[in-house]
């Protein structure tokens, strides 16, 4: 139907008649000549309709915004002074000789080049979204990466193989979606959480390297930027440690960056260990373009008699943390006063603060109202430990080390962003040395950090047994400015070993037998050491992009409760097919009190 993309005719096909097909993004009517642009996904052109063409003229006149047109036409050079060097089909513009409406439109939801348009709006018109430049530049720089991806991985030895999207449900991790069988009443597959099972059996077939770009299903509870359906590149090696591994996705990370951006990321990416980012930056992904860091204080606040303090101070549990903020004394009161309801969102009590005028002055030099509950040796202790000088502001937090990480943690980015100290350019980082559990206070339990797949360090399962609570993991977490973009561990290989660690997570034999047979069972039959890692490909393209949302840079994903907009899904189904699979609906909460 075409002979040429709208965005690319140029200069060089001046004086030739070429045959364009697209949606008219803007129609212009000037004394008597028409003009359009004409859009695809190549780009933009100007196409000229003469009146002295009557009938191509007349056609023309009824163009309005998104219709799909066909025209020919003759390149020509723009009139001196109308160029345009922002597009490169600038120089040139196309008499139009015929016309063909290929499909009327009715008047978009919404104007394409407006960005400020609401969520839910672009995401009930999905289809009209993705016609923005936009949104096409970052779908395809999405599969320039899938392909980059696919691309490094191959020239390597790893096969692109298959797992199952109907499988088991699984007792760890978010939800699952479950799906009914009708061919086996009362039972009930499982979508993926991820391939993992499947990753290390194929490693037990002697596939020996495995890769995927897969699509994995949680149905998690509701948050600003989770997909329940999301896609991440899936990897697996046999007889690998975790330097192997490393070493391998490391490179595919700075193939990439080369590859589809030009930009060259360090060699090698720096490592740190899980206690160490908690400790500064109280977060295992630390943003490491911010150039704030905690100071630890719980020592120094264990005899003070001030309870905010004190008691965090003495609790095994707990933390006193400081955060000095060069330059932060000029915020206001009441910017401090949302900074400290900011915190609030992540179970901060409240935000104690220093204003640092002149640090040598401890009567005069200091602002705060906490300094009459405070020693002046603590006081001199809190300013030498946190080298703060004239000017600086410091936060503290004290509670729970869970919580001061947390809500300190945030504070940290927050006020990176707020005060423009975030550095330019990409800081990569892997973290590692992860706990193999965590201990849940509520459920009196374990849980895995990780997975409950994941091997400790440690040299036996009764090493493991003895100590649960204090061994580490073999896992390593890749972080981007902030952002976790992939994890893995080596994985349990020895069937003696993933007792113990089902025994910690207070999964028994039975249950263990019922949820993970297969999978001992395949132990028991030569395994091989293996280990893997998955990347978040919607995270990643989200970095890369600079889009601020993932939802940004999938085709059609869903809102943040889950529900799609563009073909109302989730929806009822009807009675029969509820009978076919053996299910009858309860009425909700709600339903029983109307």
């Amino acid at each position: 139907m075409r002979t040429h993309l709208c965005g690319r005719v140029t200069e060089n096909e001046l004086d030739s008649e070429v045959t364009l097909c697209g949606w008219v993004n803007r129609r212009r009517d000037h004394g008597g000549v028409i003009f359009v642009d004409l859009r695809d996904h190549a780009g933009l052109v100007q196409v000229v309709f003469d009146p002295d063409r009557e009938e191509v003229f007349a056609r023309a006149e009824q163009l309005r915004t998104e219709y799909v047109i066909r025209m020919t036409g003759r390149v020509r050079r723009r009139p001196e002074g109308t160029e345009n060097p922002d597009l490169p089909t600038g120089a040139v513009e196309i008499l139009g000789l015929e016309l063909e409406v290929l499909n009327a439109a009715k008047t978009p939801p919404f104007p394409l080049d407006d960005e400020d348009v609401g969520e839910d709006t672009r995401l009930r018109y999905r289809y009209m979204d993705l016609r923005r430049p936009l949104m096409q530049q970052r779908l395809r720089l999405r599969a320039q990466v899938s392909a980059a991806m696919r691309r490094f991985l191959e020239e390597r030895e790893f096969l692109d193989l298959e797992t199952p999207m109907l499988t088991k449900a699984t007792p760890e991790g978010a939800r699952d979606y479950l799906v009914p069988s009708r061919t086996h009443p009362g039972s009930f597959f499982a979508l993926p959480q991820s391939p993992q099972l499947f990753k290390q059996l194929l490693m037990m077939s002697g596939m020996d390297r495995y890769y995927q770009i897969t699509r994995c299903f949680r149905d998690e509870d509701l948050r600003a930027d989770r997909q329940p359906e999301f896609t991440q590149l899936d990897m697996e090696m046999a007889f690998v440690d975790e330097a192997d591994v490393m070493e391998v996705t490391e490179g595919l990370i700075r193939h990439l960056f080369r590859e589809v951006q030009g930009v060259e990321l360090p060699d090698p990416f720096p490592r740190m260990a899980y206690a160490e980012a908690m400790a500064r930056f109280g977060s295992d992904k630390p943003d490491l373009r911010i150039p704030l860091e905690f100071t630890e204080l719980t020592e120094v606040m264990q005899a003070v008699e001030f309870k905010v303090f004190n008691g965090p101070a003495n609790d095994p549990e707990g933390r006193v943390a400081a955060l000095r903020v060069p330059g932060g004394a000029k915020l206001t009161r009441k910017e401090i006063d949302v900074y400290t309801e900011y915190v609030g969102r992540y179970g901060a009590k409240g935000l104690a603060y220093i204003k640092v005028n002149d640090p040598t002055d401890l009567a005069g030099g200091l602002q705060s109202p906490i300094l009459k509950f405070l020693p002046e040796d603590v006081t001199r202790q809190i300013l030498e430990k946190t080298a703060a000088a004239a000017g600086d502001l410091i936060f503290f937090g004290a509670d729970k080390a869970s919580v001061v990480n947390e809500a300190i943690g945030a504070l940290r980015v927050k006020i990176g962003h707020d005060l423009e100290l975030v550095e330019a350019g990409w800081q990569p980082l892997w973290v590692v040395d992860f706990p193999m559990f965590e201990y849940d206070d509520q459920d009196k339990r374990l849980y895995a950090l990780h997975h409950p797949f994941t091997a400790p360090a440690v040299d036996s399962p009764e090493a493991l047994r003895a100590n649960p609570r204090e061994a580490l993991s073999r896992a390593y977490d890749m972080v981007l400015n902030g952002t976790e973009v992939g994890g893995g561990s080596i994985r349990i290989h020895n069937p003696e070993m993933q007792q113990a660690a089902f025994e910690a997570l207070g999964i028994g034999e039975e249950e263990a037998r019922e949820k993970f047979g297969f999978l001992l069972d395949a132990l028991n039959f030569g395994a091989p050491p293996h280990g893997g890692l998955a990347f978040g490909l919607d995270r990643l393209v989200m970095l890369m992009s600079g889009a601020h949302s993932i939802r940004d840079v999938m085709a059609f994903p869903k809102t943040q409760t889950a529900a799609c907009l563009l073909t109302d899904a989730p929806a009822p189904v009807g009675e029969k097919q509820l009978r076919e699979l053996g299910i009858r609906l309860r009425p909700s909460a709600t339903q029983q009190a109307e």
